[in-house]
């Protein structure tokens, strides 16, 4: 049976660094869109330089969503942002605008897209024995478990997301089944919505220079003094979901005497040029995406071109 669509949605997202930020403004401007955020830092109050948030000034008098909205200490989680997200495609849609998804967390974006079911099975105790775990064994004790019973998982889930390593544990041990398999099976989802799904990507060794430029700027601009502040004033502990930020735990990691500064920027930089490698293989494996290749539409008003081009098609503009 045909799945009712709700209305259109657009969807800008790519390895980070690339430039969604800009194109998703501009195209907002042109359109009547406003944007929401599918980024897990920025929808946290004062993570600003390590999350390379957008300022007002930057925003350019376009509405956006999901920045600035929890608290540091707050959890945050896709099943969180699915229902955060829902709430704001509906309304953006309910005032004759056009919701733009502007981030690069691809399962995120995946949640809204195609209504991914995220039911929670009732706790059984077994979550307090993982977490007992990896108290006692570590992150990488835990991630092996995981690669036992489901490789799939264990390949798409860093082992420092301890969360996410759990969850997958802990919903084989109930229901038997892979949570690879569940989210495979709910990726097959007809959209609700009427969309245009756009992956921007550049040359390889472009992007990596713009990561390593951009942790240069993060620290001119005070990302220390940042991560310092939100500690002390929080209270806030590595194990806390804002702290598993790029760019936050690795600068924690210093400020605890862990590392040295060369270490923690070395890491830094190192482990988010394999987060987007890691974001451009999730992307690859995706279905109804359009790849946008800034090494062929090198200006944004091209880039704008093509995209104005198959909204027209798809009757979203």
């Amino acid at each position: 049976m045909a799945v009712e669509k709700k209305g259109n949605l657009i969807i800008i997202t790519g390895p980070t660094a690339v430039g969604k930020t800009e194109l998703s403004i501009k195209l907002a401007k042109e359109i009547n869109g406003e944007i929401i955020s599918a980024d897990s830092i920025q929808v946290y109050k004062h993570f600003d330089i390590g999350s390379a948030k957008i300022s007002s000034e930057e925003m350019e008098g376009i509405p956006h969503h999901l920045i600035d909205v929890l608290e540091p200490t707050e959890s945050f989680n896709v099943a969180t942002f699915k229902t955060m997200a829902k709430q704001a495609v509906e309304d953006i849609i309910s005032r004759g605008k056009t919701p733009i998804i502007a981030g690069g967390t691809g399962f995120y974006i995946q949640s809204v897209l195609y209504d991914i079911n995220f039911t929670e099975n009732e706790d059984d105790g077994y979550r307090s024995t993982l977490e007992e775990l990896l108290a006692k064994e570590g992150p990488i004790y835990l991630h092996d478990m995981l690669k036992e019973i489901d490789p799939e998982s264990a390949e798409a889930i860093h082992y420092n997301n301890s969360k996410r390593v759990i969850r997958a544990i802990e919903y084989y041990h109930q229901t038997g089944e892979k949570i690879s398999i569940h989210n495979a099976t709910e990726r097959q989802n007809e959209s609700p919505y009427n969309f245009a799904y756009f992956v921007l990507n550049c040359d390889r060794s472009i992007l990596y220079q713009r990561i390593d430029k951009r942790v240069d700027i993060m620290l001119e601009q005070g990302l220390l003094k940042e991560v310092d502040e939100l500690v002390k004033n929080y209270n806030l502990t590595k194990d806390m979901v804002s702290m598993q930020g790029l760019g936050y735990k690795e600068i924690f990691a210093y400020l605890r005497g862990e590392i040295s500064l060369e270490e923690a920027i070395y890491i830094l930089k190192r482990d988010t040029r394999h987060f987007a490698k890691r974001q451009l293989t999730w992307f690859k494996r995706e279905r109804d995406v359009i790849w946008l290749d800034k090494d062929k539409y090198t200006s944004t008003t091209s880039q704008l071109d093509f995209i104005k081009d198959i909204l027209v098609d798809k009757k979203i503009i």
